[in-house]
C-alpha cells in the first residue's frame, strides 16, 4: 500500500482501506457524488465530506511528488546528488521540508556570498567558521586582492558566506520556523497620509496580536488594506530568543573569530532567515484565510442552494425599482413567462392606485398562487404596497433574494432563453423561479456573485471556484434532476456529465421529444457507459415505461429490485411506496457477493419514498410590519429576522428594512462561540434583540442571548 494512504488516513482518522478505496474510485474517475451515494460498502460509507478531504490531501500528496522529481532531477543533473540526500528528500513529508534539503544546491542569483566567494573568500570563512583562529585581521591579509582591499572586506565578505551557510541548515530553519509560527506578532499601522482615504480600515491602523490568535476575516481584511496601500503588515518574531538560541547552539569558543561568527549568525537571522520565513508565513496565513473563507462560502452556498422550494405554484414576479418602475412577470407552474407589464408605484411617478389595480387583474387572469419580490431597491416599499391589496384569492408574498439575478438576465443562457425581451423582464423571471426552486434557478448564476460569504474577492480565485462548483454538483445531486425538464446549466452539474453532455442531451431531447427511460441516455453522441455510470443514478423520468427510473435506485440495481419483487411474486411498481410491504421485507435474504447489506437498505429506503426531496418544506416568513426604516428601531425591542448571510466573525440578518443588522458571533449564544455556522444557517428564521443602533453609519448591532426564539 501506498505510504501516503497511510499519512491521509492518519491525518483524518480514516481507516487505510478506506482511504485507498476511495482514491483508486477517483483515479478511475467516480465523482464524489457518486462514491458517496452509490459505492458506500466499497469505502465503507465514507461521506461526500470525507471523500472531499481525501481528494484534496491526495492532491496535496501528488503535487509534493511532482517537485521531489522536479528537484530530485535537478540535483542529479548538477552532479549534487547523494543517496542520503535523494533518501532525505524521498521521505520528507511536507513541502518545506524538501524545499529546506534543496537550498543548500539551489542555483543562486548574485548574491552578497556568492560575490564573496568570486573574490575567494571562502578559505577565509571556514576559518572563522571553525573559530580556530585568534587573530582575524592576521589571517585575512593573505586574502587581499585587487577586488578585496582593505581587511574589513575580507573580514565582512567571510561573514557573508558564513551567514549562508547558517541560513541553508535544514535544522536551523525548522527551529526558527517552528519559533516564528508559535511567537510571532502581527502588526498593522496606517500608512502615513493615508488615514482618511483608508478610513475604512481604521479598525487597523494600530493593531498587533499573536499570529495564532488572528482569525482569517481579520488576516484577509489587514492583507486587502495592504493591498491598497491603506496599511503597512508586518510579522515580527521575537530575534532576541532567535539569537540566543543560535548563538548557544553554534557557538563553541570564545575569542575574536567566535566574535565574528557571532554577527554572521544574527545577519543570518536578520537579512536572510526570518525575511525567507516571513515570506512563508504570510503565504500560509493567506492559504488558511483562503482555506477558511472559502469553507464559509460554500457553506453558505450550500444551504442557500438546499432552500426550500415553493414548488409548482402559478407566480407573480416584482422586480422592483423607483424611477424606471417595477417589472411583473407571470409564470406557469413550470416557470414558463406567460406575460409581463411595467408599474409605477413609487417617486417619482407615485402611480400606486393604477400599479394595485393590474396587479390585482393580472393575480385573478392567471389563477396567481404566489408573489416573489425582490429583495433590492424598492424591495421593501413594494412589499408595503402588496400588504395593502386585498385579494379576491389566498395568495402568499414572499421576498427573495435577488443577489445575482443581474447577472443572469444578462448572460448568454438567458438571452438564448428570452431572446425578445430586456434585462428587466429577463431579471424577474429570475426572482419568480427562485421562489419556485431556488436550486434549479441558482445554477445559471456563477456561484461567488450569489452574495454569501466574506472577502469571496481576496481570496484564490481558482480555488473559490472549484469548491463552489463541487458545493453546487454535490447539492444538485443530492436532490436529483429530472431528464426531461431540467436545463442545460443543472443538468451541467449532474455527476459524470458537465457543460458539453449537458448540451449534448438537451439538444438530444429537442430533437426526439422527452426520454422515455433512463438507457436512452446512451443513444445522446458523446455519452458513453463510463459518464452513464455515474449520472444515471441522478436523473429522474417521472412519466416514463420503467417506474424504477423516477427513483434514486441505480441502473446496476435494478436486478435487486425484480428479485425482491420476484421473490413476493409481485411487480416493481407493486413495491414502490407500499410500507407495509416494504416493512415486511428482510434485507439479509438479498445480500450476494455483489450487493451487501448497505446497498439493500438503501434500494429498500428509496423504494419507501421514490425520488424525496431531501429539503424542508417551504414556510412563509413575517416581519414586524410597524418596522419599515431603521428610524423605526429602538435598542431593546426584540423583531424577527432572517439570517441571509453567515461569516466567521458572526451573521447578518435581514429585519424587513433595507439595512442587514449584524449579529456578532459574541452575541449568538451565552457560551463561547467559535464558528457561527455551528449555531446558525442561511435563511433561518430567528429572533433578536436591538442592542445598538448607528443612524449615520447605517450599522445596527443584533443580539440573541435571552432571547426566546420559540
Amino acid at each position: 500500500m501506498n505510504p501516503s494512504i497511510l499519512k491521509i488516513a492518519n491525518r483524518l482518522n480514516i481507516k487505510d482501506w478506506q482511504v485507498n478505496n476511495a482514491i483508486e474510485l477517483l483515479v478511475d474517475g467516480a465523482t464524489i457524488p457518486f462514491i458517496a451515494r452509490y459505492r458506500k460498502e466499497y469505502t465503507g460509507e465514507l461521506t461526500d465530506i470525507e471523500l472531499l478531504e481525501i481528494n484534496k490531501e491526495y492532491d496535496r500528496y501528488l503535487a509534493l511528488e511532482e517537485r521531489k522529481k522536479v528537484i530530485l532531477k535537478s540535483l542529479d543533473d548538477n552532479n549534487h546528488l547523494t543517496e542520503s540526500l535523494k533518501d532525505s528528500i524521498t521521505s520528507a513529508d511536507t513541502i518545506n521540508e524538501v524545499e529546506d534539503l534543496y537550498l543548500p544546491f539551489k542555483p543562486k542569483r548574485k548574491t552578497r556570498a556568492v560575490m564573496a566567494r568570486e573574490k575567494g573568500l571562502e578559505p577565509l570563512a571556514r576559518m572563522i567558521m571553525s573559530e580556530n583562529i585568534y587573530d582575524v585581521d592576521v589571517a585575512s591579509e593573505k586574502f587581499l586582492s585587487d577586488t578585496v582591499l582593505t581587511t574589513e572586506d575580507a573580514i565582512s565578505g567571510a561573514r557573508d558566506i558564513i551567514a549562508e551557510w547558517i541560513s541553508e541548515y535544514q535544522w536551523v530553519r525548522n527551529k526558527l520556523r517552528q519559533q516564528f509560527e508559535r511567537y510571532s506578532i502581527i502588526t498593522s499601522t496606517a500608512v502615513k497620509g493615508k488615514e482618511e482615504e483608508g478610513k475604512n480600515y481604521s479598525s487597523w491602523f494600530d493593531w498587533k496580536e499573536n499570529i495564532n490568535k488572528t482569525p482569517s476575516h481579520r488576516i484577509l481584511a489587514m492583507f486587502r488594506g495592504e493591498k491598497e496601500g491603506f496599511l503597512r503588515v508586518k510579522i515580527q518574531p521575537d530575534v532576541e530568543f532567535a539569537d540566543k538560541l543560535l548563538i548557544s547552539r553554534l557557538i563553541k569558543k570564545n575569542n575574536e573569530a567566535s566574535n565574528h561568527k557571532q554577527k554572521a549568525i544574527e545577519d543570518s537571522i536578520r537579512r536572510l532567515i526570518f525575511p525567507s520565513i516571513e515570506t512563508e508565513t504570510r503565504s500560509l496565513l493567506k492559504e488558511k484565510a483562503d482555506e477558511s473563507s472559502i469553507k464559509v462560502f460554500s457553506k453558505n452556498l450550500q444551504q442557500l442552494l438546499l432552500a426550500p422550494p415553493l414548488g409548482q405554484k402559478r407566480v407573480l414576479a416584482i422586480d422592483p425599482g423607483f424611477r424606471t418602475g417595477c417589472k411583473l412577470v407571470c409564470l406557469d407552474e413550470n416557470g414558463k413567462l406567460l406575460h409581463n407589464d411595467t408599474i409605477y408605484p413609487h417617486p417619482p411617478q407615485n402611480q400606486s392606485s393604477m400599479a394595485i389595480k393590474k396587479i390585482n387583474n393580472l393575480v385573478d387572469s392567471h389563477n396567481i398562487q404566489a408573489i416573489a419580490i425582490g429583495n433590492g431597491t424598492a424591495g421593501r416599499e413594494t412589499e408595503q404596497l402588496i400588504e395593502r391589496i386585498r385579494f379576491k384569492r389566498d395568495v402568499i408574498a414572499v421576498s427573495v433574494n435577488e443577489d445575482g439575478a443581474s447577472v443572469y438576465s444578462a448572460s448568454t443562457a438567458a438571452r438564448e432563453e428570452f431572446p425578445d425581451y430586456d434585462i428587466t423582464v429577463r431579471g424577474a423571471v429570475s426572482i419568480g423561479r427562485r421562489l419556485m426552486d431556488p436550486l434549479a434557478e441558482l445554477v445559471k448564476v456563477e456561484p461567488k456573485s450569489i452574495g454569501v460569504g466574506q472577502y469571496q474577492h481576496d481570496v484564490n480565485q481558482k480555488l473559490l471556484k472549484q469548491s463552489l462548483q463541487l458545493t453546487v454538483e454535490l447539492c444538485v445531486n443530492k436532490v436529483g434532476v429530472e431528464l426531461n425538464t431540467a436545463s442545460k446549466e443543472l443538468l451541467t452539474y449532474v455527476s459524470g456529465l458537465g457543460p458539453k453532455l449537458a448540451s449534448q442531451i438537451v439538444e438530444y431531447r429537442n430533437i426526439i421529444g422527452n426520454f422515455k427511460n433512463r438507457d436512452e441516455l446512451l443513444e445522446v453522441p458523446g455519452l458513453g457507459k463510463k459518464a452513464f455510470q455515474q449520472a444515471a443514478g441522478f436523473l429522474r423520468i417521472k412519466n416514463g415505461d420503467n417506474i424504477l427510473d423516477k427513483t434514486a435506485v441505480h441502473p446496476e440495481n435494478y436486478v435487486i429490485v425484480h428479485n425482491i419483487a420476484g421473490k413476493l411474486n409481485l411487480k416493481p411498481d407493486q413495491l414502490i411506496g407500499d410500507r407495509s410491504i416494504l416493512g415486511s421485507i428482510k434485507p439479509d435474504d438479498f445480500v450476494t457477493k455483489d450487493y451487501g447489506l448497505i446497498t439493500i437498505n438503501d434500494i429498500l429506503s428509496e423504494l419507501e419514498k421514490p425520488g424525496r426531496d431531501p429539503r424542508k418544506k417551504f414556510e412563509t416568513v413575517k416581519f414586524d410590519s410597524s418596522i419599515r426604516s431603521i428610524a423605526d428601531l429602538s435598542v431593546g425591542i426584540v423583531l424577527p429576522g432572517i439570517v441571509n448571510n453567515i461569516t466567521a466573525f458572526g451573521a447578518f440578518v435581514d429585519l424587513g428594512i433595507h439595512e442587514s443588522a449584524l449579529l456578532h458571533k459574541s452575541q449568538i449564544a451565552d457560551e463561547f462561540v467559535n464558528d457561527p455556522a455551528d449555531y446558525l444557517r442561511i435563511n433561518q428564521q430567528v429572533k433578536v434583540k436591538i442592542i445598538e443602533i448607528d443612524i449615520t453609519r447605517k450599522r445596527i448591532g443584533l443580539s440573541m442571548i435571552g432571547v426566546n426564539q420559540y
